[in-house]
């Protein structure tokens, strides 16, 4: 005598009471129900017409017993079962069909979803010319992009929000223990100055030469920002006006209102009437692409990535050499 089975006992293997049905079964009932013969299934299937045969009866058992076919002495012919579940089949093979097909375009970055953000200043030059590359190559692939701080980017990333990030050091090294960091450039520092200023013709300047200045900063406090590099130097900046959208920046630079910093991906939109000088004794911020460590990358990631590189290559280059009138001479007055 076999031994009760507790109702409510997990089992190994799943139970028959709700059998699972076979795609082989399914491929089988849609030819012969579209060519009304088990022999003209088989040979379009390349199967035998006994294999066929028993493809059909192991469906009709797994859907409760009733015929699907009434066998005639010429061809078959779909009983009222075999019409009910022919709309089913035929949408079953489809939807398995074209999820094979988008699977296929993922593996080759042909299609799907590339979710990614940015820092500010990437999207002036940097990001542009990536997307653009990369829907010259991979048109199928629809890209989100959205626009944040490193920190809350590195947060989404990890989070599973997005599938990449364009990031850098502002404010610090990056934490690498659940993200891997993908180096893009090291990105050189300018000081953006009146084109009438003193400084405004010289090679280069050290930050210590800037520690009078009025400045002109994205944010109240220079911790966690591109002024920084001032603390690092010993002396804390005068920020006289806080204005976030770099364009006003310059705005307020040409009216002589004060100086302010400015990374290479953003030197790129410099207006005329103010002038770039390199920051010499202050190290470049790097730029980089963020993955996160241990998930499956998405296959159009690769790409994108390649992509980010060939841009930032344009970007590394002085802005001068772009557009030479970014250094115009100082006014001669009378």
């Amino acid at each position: 005598m076999s031994a009760m089975r507790d109702p409510h006992e997990s089992r190994d293997e799943p139970s028959d009471e709700s059998s699972d049905v076979s795609t082989v079964w399914l491929r089988a009932f849609a030819e012969v129900a579209r060519h009304g013969s088990f022999t003209v299934a088989a040979r379009r299937l390349g199967w035998t017409q006994s294999a066929v045969s028993r493809q059909i009866a192991s469906l009709e058992a797994a859907l409760g017993g009733a015929p699907l076919f009434d066998r005639l002495p010429r061809g078959v012919r779909l009983t009222a079962h075999g019409r009910a579940a022919l709309p089913y089949t035929e949408a079953a093979l489809d939807q398995l069909t074209r999820m094979r097909r988008e699977l296929t375009d993922l593996d080759g970055a042909a299609g799907g979803l590339l979710r990614f953000g940015a820092f500010a200043t990437a999207d002036a030059a940097l990001v542009p010319r990536a997307i653009a590359a990369f829907r010259a190559r991979h048109p199928g692939v629809a890209l989100a992009r959205e626009e944040g701080f490193t920190r809350p980017l590195l947060g989404r990333l990890l989070e599973g929000d997005l599938d990449l990030a364009v990031v850098s050091t502002t404010g610090g090294p990056l934490p690498d223990d659940g993200c891997e960091l993908h180096h893009l450039l090291d990105e050189k520092l300018y000081v953006a100055v009146p084109a009438d200023h003193p400084l405004a013709d010289e090679p280069r300047v050290g930050m210590r030469q800037l520690a009078d200045e009025d400045w002109v900063s994205g944010s109240p406090e220079p911790a966690g920002t591109l002024l920084d590099a001032a603390l690092r130097h010993g002396f804390r900046p005068r920020i006289a006006h806080v204005v976030g959208e770099w364009t006003a920046k310059q705005g307020y630079v040409a009216a002589g209102l004060g100086v302010t910093l400015v990374p290479a991906l953003a030197a790129q939109g410099v207006r005329p009437d103010i002038a770039l000088v390199p920051v010499t004794d202050e190290g470049a911020r790097a730029v980089y692409a963020a993955t996160a460590r241990g998930r499956a990358r998405v296959p159009s990631a690769e790409p994108f990535i390649a992509a980010l590189r060939e841009s930032a290559r344009l970007v590394d280059r002085h802005p001068t050499e772009r557009h030479p009138k970014h250094r115009r001479p100082k006014p001669r007055h009378p």
